[in-house]
């Protein structure tokens, strides 16, 4: 068969029982291992090896914690190989009860990425699912099933198929005859209280054994009725007739459940007999009206996995302890098992998400919706300008592990403005505008005439040509934002305040004001001023941005934390931020958005126009928009995506503050007056002028190197040799200091 190794085989034979004989005294280990391989290979065991299908290997940087009930047997492995091959499958099951949310972001990038990553699998190999959880009808509605399936695809995931937990009803429900069939489930009529009762004994009970407690004598069962129960020796007979009767309708919601008979002496509470069943009366969103009996969570979750061959099942920490149930029902039901890990769920600062609590945000009207701004939602992070790259980039960087932590949101923010800085169109714009008139504009003019007039081009990006420039015309008119104005000028405003110059940005000219017009309520409604661009003018301190009087009216919503503290409390309607939203209704910006900004690009499920405006942030449009750029009609707004640069709660400066700063401003000049002046005298003169021994001495020494060093104080008193010493030192320092100026 394999003539090319005979030479290697003299001196073996094979007895047919895959036995090796050799007639040498010794044998070489590499025949050896060469003529076992052709013994293999003609054997019955390399061709059921050649028949098996191809796999994938995958590291175990996914393992976790092991159970006996969780190994499949050697038939199970075969069918599960014979059907995925080298597919490795994972899922994305979020139940349809509300949108998705940041979580479920770092969900899909494990899911659909970073899992495949770190289990080393091919490309080609990899296949996720995109399931709904739709077990529970009374929480799910058409809006949330169409919505997640958008945000997942406007996240750039695409699932091998989609498919519902609800297609699987028939299914699931025949899996529940077989295990009352197997005297593994159980119709049961206790109350939800008693219920309650039954599980805090047995978790009571449980305690003492693990400390060594006699349960009978710490935690006593007071009747059968309540532990182990008294439906749980109910016949197979009875049982098959009692959920024949909850699927009929014939027992009112919460009346009767059907339970697993699983383990009332585990140490773990999700074993005590689980529901799989409740009635509710209650139409299916995706199923219609064909049932009253619907499975649990837990009934369906790893039943569904093991029916579409998952290998990997993920979820967060706080299903760890369903490890035990999801293995145990599918060993009850002798199904393939897939692995399971736990990966600690995304929490981050300032924000909730927890779908009972983004639920009441929106019910009780604290927000916009679901999509609001400041929810944590994507479609609410879509509609504030977070891009896909955007959260994927954030879950990328955040990664999957077991360690539980708590995510600062300036993480976030960074992320943001890393993207958004070398790709957002950089435009002018007057969030809360004030009149500026120029009061000399034909001289203006005139000076500006040399240098192309008063239109200046500017590129739409400082760092990226290929976005394009755009134009932009200084008017007689124009509006600066209130923040760069004040009516008393202070020592850390560098903003423009009455007789003081500012720089007006592209102009490359001083705006000097000369005179403010207020109202009857002080309220300033006009600035006058007159613009210079003269040799030798005044260098301003800073250049600030303003808008034409073309400039197109805007609504600007800036946003901040939804809550006060980083981490909510139980507490947290009252931590919720009462200026989390801050509107400007009559915001100005630059006229050259209109492009970008029409109506007809506006989409609620895809990224609007993203900007920025000049010092004040990163901005998109907003779904509320109705402008029109043909006709310059209608609503534009915009919303605030990030700031700049991280904000660390600017305030106004008290009177006090504003005085404290100046003195230590002067105190700062003297002393560097003072020093300047220290470094004009000589070595020789230095206890003679500096103010700290002036006029303590009477006389000096008059030649040699210690010309100058003084000799007797002032009332005549010879000084000791120890003094001069000390005084030689001091003057040496002076001399290192000279020296360090570059005197000579």
């Amino acid at each position: 068969a394999l003539p090319f190794c005979s030479s290697i085989f003299v001196g073996y034979r094979h007895d047919g029982n895959h036995t090796l004989r050799t007639s040498r005294a010794t044998t070489d280990l590499t025949s050896l291992a060469l003529y076992q391989l052709f013994i293999f290979i003609m054997s019955d065991d390399a061709a059921a090896a050649a028949a098996a299908p191809e796999t994938t290997t995958v590291s175990n940087a996914l393992n976790a914690r092991e159970l006996a009930w969780a190994k499949n047997s050697p038939e199970l492995e075969a069918e599960h190989a014979k059907i995925n091959g080298p597919i490795i499958r994972t899922r994305f099951p979020p139940e349809p009860n509300g949108f998705l949310h940041i979580g479920h972001a770092k969900s899909m990038n494990m899911n659909f990425s970073l899992a495949f990553e770190k289990l080393g699998v091919p490309k080609e190999h990899r296949r996720t699912i995109f399931r709904y959880d739709d077990t529970n009808p009374a929480a799910e509605e058409l809006e949330y099933i169409d919505s997640l399936r958008r945000d997942m695809e406007w996240m750039g995931w695409k699932p091998e198929r989609t498919t519902y937990s609800s297609d699987n009803f028939q299914q699931l429900y025949e899996y529940a005859l077989q295990l009352i069939h197997r005297g593994l489930a159980y119709v049961c009529d206790m109350t939800k209280a008693e219920m309650e009762v039954q599980r805090d004994l047995a978790r009571r009970r449980a305690m003492c054994r693990a400390t060594g407690k006699d349960p009978d004598v710490e935690a006593p069962i007071p009747s059968p009725d309540i532990l182990p129960g008294r439906n749980r020796d109910t016949s197979v007979e009875r049982n098959l007739e009692l959920f024949e009767n909850m699927r009929l309708g014939l027992y009112e919601e919460g009346a009767m459940t059907l339970r697993l008979k699983m383990d009332f002496e585990s140490s773990n509470p999700n074993m005590y007999d689980l529901v799989a069943y409740r009635i509710k009366y209650t139409p299916h969103p995706h199923a219609g009206s064909g049932w009253c009996i619907y499975p649990s969570y837990d009934w369906t979750h790893g039943t569904c996995d093991s029916l579409e061959h998952i290998d990997y099942s993920i979820c967060t920490l706080e299903f760890e302890t369903r490890r035990e149930p999801y293995y145990w029902i599918l060993w009850a039901l002798d199904l393939y098992r897939p692995k399971v890990y736990e990966m600690s769920r995304l929490n981050i600062e300032y924000t909730v998400l927890s779908k009972r609590r983004l639920l009441k945000l929106v019910n009780q009207k604290y927000v916009r919706g679901w999509d609001d701004p400041r929810m944590p939602t994507i479609s609410g992070l879509r509609r504030r300008g977070y891009t896909a790259k955007i959260l994927n980039s954030f879950c990328d960087d955040v990664g999957a592990t077991r360690a539980s932590n708590v995510v600062e949101m300036e993480k976030l923010h960074h992320t943001a403005r890393t993207h958004l800085a070398p790709t957002s169109r950089r435009v002018m714009a007057a969030l809360d505008p004030i009149k500026v008139t120029i009061a000399n504009w034909e001289e203006a003019v005139k000076q500006q005439e040399a240098e192309g007039g008063m239109t200046f081009e500017v590129p739409n990006s400082p760092t990226d040509e290929s976005l394009g420039s755009h134009t932009v015309t200084l008017t007689e008119v124009l509006y600066i934002d209130s923040s760069d104005f004040k009516l008393k000028d202070n020592p850390t405003y560098y903003g423009l305040a009455p007789n003081k110059n500012v720089g007006l940005k592209f102009h490359g000219g001083n705006l000097f004001c000369t005179d403010v017009v207020k109202t009857d309520g002080d309220k300033v409604v006009e600035i006058k001023c007159t613009l210079d661009k003269s040799e030798g003018r005044p260098k301003p301190k800073s250049f600030i941005t303003w808008v034409p009087s073309d400039g197109i009216s805007a609504e600007v919503r800036v946003y901040s934390h939804l809550f006060t503290v980083p981490e909510p409390t139980d507490r947290w309607e009252e931590e919720l931020n009462e200026t989390s939203e801050v509107i400007y209704p009559n915001a100005i910006v630059d006229p050259s958005v209109a492009e970008v900004c029409d109506k007809k690009h506006v989409d609620r499920w895809t990224s609007n126009a993203a900007v920025q405006f000049e010092r004040f942030g990163y901005f998109v449009v907003d779904n509320d928009t109705t402008f029109d750029s043909a006709s310059k009609t209608g609503a534009l707004v915009f919303n605030r995506t990030v700031s700049l640069k991280e904000e660390v709660g600017k305030k106004e400066l008290s009177e006090e503050e504003i005085k404290a700063i100046e003195e230590r401003r002067e105190k700062s000049k003297k002393d560097k007056e003072a020093k300047e002046a220290r470094l004009k005298i000589s070595p020789e003169d230095f206890f003679k002028l500096v103010p700290e021994h002036a006029g303590k001495y009477s006389k000096y020494k008059e030649d040699g190197k210690d010309k100058g060093l003084p000799t007797h104080l002032a009332d005549g008193t010879e000084l000791t040799k120890s003094a001069m010493k000390k005084l030689e030192k001091e003057r040496q320092k002076h001399v290192k200091a000279l020296m360090k100026a570059g005197k000579k």
